[in-house]
């Protein structure tokens, strides 16, 4: 499920669901109110953050799930199986908990390779081993022919939060700065290439890794931290809108200190896309008081996949919930809410 908008539960235009009502955006936001939070509502799903606290005799544990549609299976970077377990890991992370264990469901398609099967089976336990968390538990249907697109992976995954973390979406305040761990939008933009529908040539490779480790050092360093979040559907500029809106507050980030490699550059610049919308799987945002910004940076930039860490923006004062973009001509831009679909199966 998303997560982060203030909640106004109404009803959806239309009849069915639409590619759109998936791409992490104001179309799925209204889905999951519509059809999921006026039947499920309860006090624990009612934050919708990237999973629940779970209150247990002496301890509080973190629970997460989420399903893999990923098309292609394999892409440059990784494939459904690692993105499979990181996606997961990561969510537990950004909530502010230890990841332990994951559990692990696949749909499969009557006529899929074995080959390909041992294969992505193979790099869930390889991340797996890589985030240190253990598959416990797990389940196993086949469908015929056309009745899923070769395979769909659902992983569950529970951790253990950091003593006193407390991270808060509505907790932005004026002053405090948005940070980011590195390039962004090479995940959307792998896979979109991986599909060779558009004939282009390009070196871009997935950034899917497990983020474990580099927020519990940003938490460390940081310990004022005030929220952090993975850009996955709906990219950063989501993300953004999302936090403005909880918190109400205002946001800038400038277009010169985002940091986006030539080639994600080009290739949106050729296909007319927002790198900002682009999804990512190796990537935080993070809101952290200003005085506490240079150990923020120095303890992402000290983590392999922190080496390209940035501030890209702050919170400010102005129209609460308004992203805006400093542009590198002088000027400003509306960063908005994503509203319809950038790329399906995506994640």
């Amino acid at each position: 499920m998303t997560h982060g908008f203030p909640r106004h539960v109404g009803k959806l235009q239309g009849e069915t669901v639409t590619l759109a009502h998936g791409g992490g955006g104001k179309a799925m936001k209204d889905l999951i109110d519509d059809v999921f939070v006026s039947a499920f509502d309860n006090p624990l799903l009612a934050p919708l953050d990237d999973a629940a606290w779970l209150t247990l005799p002496g301890k509080q544990l973190a629970f997460t799930t989420d399903s893999f549609v990923v098309d292609p299976l394999v892409f440059p970077g990784g494939d459904i199986g690692k993105l499979a377990v990181c996606g997961t890991v990561n969510d537990l992370a950004v909530v502010g908990a230890v990841p332990l264990y994951l559990s692990c469901a696949v749909i499969i398609e009557e006529g899929l390779s074995l080959d390909l099967l041992r294969s992505v089976a193979r790099s869930m336990a390889a991340a797996a081993r890589e985030a240190g968390v253990r598959i416990v538990t797990g389940d196993t249907k086949i469908v015929g022919k056309h009745a899923c697109d070769k395979l769909f992976i659902t992983t569950a995954g529970v951790g253990a939060f950091h003593p006193g973390v407390a991270l808060d979406i509505r907790s932005a305040r004026p002053g405090d700065v948005v940070l980011v761990n590195g390039m962004l939008g090479d995940h959307g933009a792998a896979i979109l290439a991986a599909r060779g529908d558009l004939a282009l040539d390009t070196a871009i490779t997935s950034d899917c890794a497990p983020l474990h480790e580099l927020v519990g050092a940003l938490l460390d360093a940081a310990p004022g931290t005030k929220f952090v979040r993975d850009p996955t559907r709906g990219g950063v500029a989501t993300v953004l809108n999302e936090i403005a809106a909880a918190s109400g507050v205002a946001i800038e980030i400038d277009e010169d200190r985002t940091p986006l490699r030539e080639e994600v550059r080009g290739f949106c610049e050729i296909l007319g896309l927002d790198p900002l919308y682009l999804a990512n799987e190796g990537k935080i945002v993070a809101i952290v008081p200003s005085d506490e910004t240079e150990v923020a940076l120095a303890a992402l930039r000290a983590h392999p996949f922190g080496a390209a860490a940035a501030v890209i923006g702050r919170i400010c004062d102005g129209e609460p919930g308004r992203v805006t973009m400093r542009t590198v001509f002088g000027g400003s831009r509306i960063v908005d809410v994503l509203v319809g679909e950038q790329m399906p199966r995506i994640c």
